[in-house]
């Protein structure tokens, strides 16, 4: 299967540009869909955050492969990095885009399950034919598979760096269905929290925006809340992925983005006028991707997000969703909602040329110390207050 994909090498914004329509029909036949592998979010993502200046420098480096009949099977949404620019002691590193702060959950290939294996090998393939351009490559987002894994085990130069599972929830044919597969404590949380607004006499508006001209100001108060969540102490930590300027302008444009082609929603929950709780989600053909969320910690008392993912929960029933992605994470509440998972794994490959072997040891510990968790960091977390569910 190897030899059979043809591989080429993109390098330019405009053969970039002349990919997206393909790019675009490939991702439309994933499952399961997250907004992360779409042409949509790579190419805004790309041209957001790509830098160049003398302490670091991005250059593209997208590969798409081919299979015999010229069909396009796989995607590398890959970039040349280098710090810094220029001189002596430069560090090359070949990644996949979403180099962030956690805004992008996923980084790695794009291309169906069944042929991920062959295309990890096809890339490697190819990129070993290059070592004199880079001094390693950092792999991201290859999914978890008994071939994938031998794959790794087989090739001493590769070494594994953590394992990154995303939840999901295949949805049934309505609420009862869903709710009669739940734990005992979910239900109980759930009826808690209905209860809880009820007794106190709070009565709440479940709002579903998507239409561009509400995304400014939908995308501005989740910021609020988001940020209001991630400074509460006394709870676990959160961090806050959209601190910088930078990175709010980037969920501004994307959202915008996203909205235009029916693809966004914002789900808000209202009490007396006022927005108390909310969630991003992406729409993925017949599939939702829950985004990150925020919420007034004043209402943490009455499991604010709580009812939010519930209210999401029964509005993509209605909506006929097939499947509700809960995020990439390991969070313990996600489990209540007894989702299917898969994992995805990943490493580096250290080129065999004299200056990665002398720098790869300073930069593996470096990296183990910014990185001391081998599986995802809980920045998706649903535990109330956070990402909740």
């Amino acid at each position: 299967m190897i030899g059979k994909f043809a591989l080429k090498l993109i390098t330019t914004d405009s053969e970039l540009d002349a990919l997206y329509p393909e790019w675009e029909a490939l991702d439309a036949s994933l499952s399961q869909r997250t907004p992360f592998t779409s042409p949509l979010w790579c190419i805004t993502w790309w041209r957001h955050f790509r830098r160049n200046t003398f302490t670091a420098c991005d250059q593209l480096r997208l590969y798409a492969l081919r299979d015999p009949v010229g069909r396009l099977v796989a995607v590398a949404p890959m970039m040349l990095t280098s710090r810094p620019k220029y001189g002596p002691f430069r560090l090359r590193q070949m990644q996949f885009f979403g180099a962030d702060t956690n805004i992008t959950e996923l980084r790695g290939p794009v291309c169906r399950p069944e042929i991920f294996h062959d295309v990890v090998e096809r890339l490697h393939e190819q990129l070993l034919t290059q070592q004199t351009e880079w001094d390693w490559v950092q792999w991201r987002g290859v999914l978890k598979t008994p071939e994938t894994v031998a794959w790794v085990k087989d090739r001493t130069h590769l070494r594994l760096q953590g394992n990154t599972p995303d939840f999901y929830v295949p949805l049934p044919a309505n609420w009862a269905a869903l709710n009669a597969r739940l734990t005992r404590n979910m239900k109980e949380a759930i009826r808690k929290s209905y209860n809880l607004l009820a007794r106190d006499g709070h009565s709440f508006e479940f709002r579903v925006l998507g239409k561009p001209e509400d995304m400014p100001d939908a995308i501005s108060t989740f910021l609020d809340l988001h940020t209001a969540r991630a400074e509460l102490t006394g709870t676990i930590d959160h961090i806050n992925a959209f601190a910088t300027p930078h990175a709010k302008a980037f969920l501004h444009k994307i959202a915008l983005l996203h909205a235009e082609q029916g693809r966004m929603r914002i789900f808000q929950l209202v009490i007396g006028g006022e927005v108390v709780a909310t969630r991003l989600a992406f729409v993925c053909g017949t599939e939702l991707y829950l985004y990150f969320s925020g919420y007034k910690p004043e209402w943490s008392k009455y499991s604010a997000m709580t009812t939010t993912v519930v209210e999401i929960m029964k509005w993509a029933l209605q909506e006929r969703f097939s499947v509700v992605n809960l995020s990439f994470g390991n969070d313990r509440s996600k489990l209540r909602w007894r989702p299917e998972s898969c994992e995805y794994i990943g490493g580096f490959t250290v080129s065999n040329n004299l200056q990665a072997e002398l720098l790869w040891p300073g930069f593996s510990a470096i990296w183990r110390r910014l990185h001391p968790a081998v599986s995802h960091a809980p920045n998706t977390a649903e535990t109330e207050g956070a990402r909740a569910g």
